[in-house]
């Protein structure tokens, strides 16, 4: 059974992230330790004891759907009402809405905690807070006044409407449309498709947020606009009154997360209101919507990265409990009677230990980019613009690296339960599917690889990717300043991927300037994980160099050694794709014609 590390995550935000030198320096107003530590024994106290145990229950049963109403399986509605009340749900969100105002590394760290109990409960929640996040940015005073409260205190929750059957990724070419009226209002008419918790039986009222084109409006992404359209029309009293034109038609059959229900919503055909049409209310201006979903979006792509993350800690935790009582063969070296368990053997060490780096390596760089997001917001000025930057070039691998973690470790956890990882009575298979879709929502991870090499590589002229590749070998010579001698290779190994990391970098700079963006766009997702390794190796040996001098101290340096001299070495073949991996790549992809 899954228990939160609430010790390791602790420690990750304070000293590998920084939100230790974050409080320190006073940035987060009042918030303390104490308080940090507080907020963090809860939830994982909440995450263990209560999201977990309903885990199981969640993947065998699953989301019905009967007369355009969403069952979610038995006990959880309770379960998200208890997590409601604790006030989980309105960590970030502004205190003039009921929010509690605090960092978004916590909201991050707490995350990982509700998607390790249950990615298919915690996915809900987390696309309501990225509905606040968009409506704050973007919305009306009127429709903050109206809406704020009730989604910040999670009475009712939210939904993020983008994809549609034709258009997938390209919103450019989406269908759904919206009228104006007179009264200020729209009328939403179209179709939707994968929408996560688009109906559901835990609130009394949905949000959701649409993505629509007016009749006007310039062709492609140019001409989205953004809508808010409840699932239930709000009364003068704030409550609930006349159901809206929009309802889920059905529900997908899915490889995991079998408890979140991924809706197909239908806009506007007449089935409910006075006339066809789902009421809507624009967020933002018209034809200026992606903009406003961008930051719903963000949020969210660093949320699905902690996704990863959750479901690596979930696996390695399950492999490792299971690696220790189950017996078979005797390892070299072994001295009991009988046989010895499998964790003694090298081969089944060796994929654990992958699975603690990868899982670590992760988790620090999804952190490192939440913080960065709060420092936007805790300065001013060039500094503010810095961080705003950093967060930026952080978030597309903050996504995918931790989301192929997820599907990596995950698929170890398997291996390592041998036979019995294949069987659905461990849980180990159910996370292994739960794994697999984070790499391809919120855009897919090769959408971030395009993102990161043609808009987060160029930032500040690339003074931004520079400066963090500066503060990368700080680290590595930090660890070989420390002359200890238990770092094995470390600090060389560390400083030959930041090699590669730089000279992929100077490749993937040239080819964009000289306008090869095909020879760049090749090498953009090696190129991503390449990135995604030396922020592991890094970030392993900050965290091993901070706690260098007692016990646990010696333990991380061990798992940093581990990873410098046998994971991140990766990245010397991951460089030698970006560079020549162009031209045999563009060559062959005529044998798909």
């Amino acid at each position: 059974m899954y228990k939160a590390p609430v010790e390791e995550i602790a420690f990750t935000l304070r000293h590998v992230a920084g939100l230790g030198a974050g409080l320190a320096e006073g940035r987060f107003g009042d918030l303390s330790d104490d308080l940090v530590d507080a907020i963090l024994s809860e939830a994982g106290r909440f995450a263990s004891d209560e999201i977990a145990p309903l885990a199981e229950i969640g993947d065998r049963q699953g989301a019905t759907l009967k007369d355009a109403a969403v069952t979610t399986p038995p006990g959880w509605p309770a379960l998200y009402r208890a997590w409601a009340e604790g006030g989980w749900n309105s960590l970030t969100a502004a205190p003039k809405f009921g929010g509690q105002g605090l960092p978004h590394m916590l909201h991050v760290a707490t995350m990982e905690m509700w998607n390790s109990g249950s990615m298919a409960f915690a996915i809900g929640p987390t696309l309501t807070i990225g509905a606040v996040e968009a409506l704050s940015a973007h919305g009306s005073a009127h429709l903050k006044d109206v809406y704020l409260p009730k989604m910040v205190s999670g009475e009712w929750m939210g939904s993020m409407n983008l994809t549609e059957p034709h258009a997938g990724s390209d919103l450019g070419v989406m269908k759904t449309r919206a009228e104006r009226r007179d009264d200020g209002t729209y009328r939403i008419f179209g179709q939707k498709i994968f929408i996560t918790y688009g109906e559901h039986d835990f609130t009394d009222n949905i949000v959701h947020l649409v993505l629509a084109r007016l009749p006007d409006a310039p062709p492609g992404t140019r001409g989205i606009s953004l809508f808010l359209v409840p699932k239930f029309l709000v009364e003068a009293d704030g409550l609930p009154g006349a159901r809206n034109d929009v309802f889920c038609h059905s529900l997908e059959h899915k490889l995991g997360i079998h408890g979140s229900p991924t809706c197909t919503m239908i806009y506007g055909d007449g089935r409910f209101g006075k006339e066809p049409g789902a009421v809507g209310w624009l967020i933002g201006e018209e034809n200026k919507g992606l903009a406003c979903m961008f930051t719903m979006m963000n949020n969210a792509r660093l949320a699905v990265g902690m996704q990863g993350v959750a479901i690596a800690e979930a696996a390695t935790q399950k492999a490792l409990a299971y690696a220790r009582q189950r017996t078979q063969g005797r390892a070299p070296g072994w001295q009991g009677s009988g046989m010895s368990p499998i964790v003694e053997h090298p081969d089944v060490a060796r994929m654990l230990l992958t699975m603690k780096a990868l899982t670590q390596g992760a988790r620090a760089i999804t952190y490192a980019c939440a913080h960065a997001v709060d420092m936007s917001h805790a300065t001013e000025g060039e500094e503010a613009r810095h961080w705003a930057e950093r967060a930026s070039l952080l978030t597309p691998v903050a996504k995918s690296f931790a989301t192929d973690v997820g599907v990596d470790v995950a698929s170890l956890g398997v291996q390592v339960h041998g036979g019995m990882g294949f069987i659905e009575e461990t849980g180990a298979a159910r996370l292994y599917r739960d794994a697999r879709i984070a790499p391809i929502y919120e855009g897919t991870n090769g959408i971030q690889a395009i993102d990161l090499v043609t808009r987060k590589l160029p930032l500040s002229g690339g003074d931004q990717i520079a400066g963090l590749i500066a503060e990368l070998r700080g680290i590595a010579g930090s660890v070989g300043a420390s002359n200890d001698t238990a770092f094995g290779e470390t600090a060389a190994r560390l400083a030959a991927t930041l090699d590669d990391l730089q000279a992929a970098t100077d490749w993937l700079e040239r080819a964009l300037a000289e306008g090869r963006q095909a020879d760049a766009l090749a090498g953009a997702t090696p190129y991503q994980r390449l990135f995604g390794l030396a922020l592991t190796g890094a970030y392993l040996a900050r965290g091993a160099l901070a706690e260098a001098g007692d016990g646990r101290g010696r333990e991380r340096i061990a798992l940093c050694r581990f990873a410098a001299e046998n994971i991140i070495a990766e990245t010397a073949a991951l460089k030698d794709r970006v560079v020549s991996g162009a031209a045999s790549l563009l060559a062959a992809q005529t044998l798909l014609e």
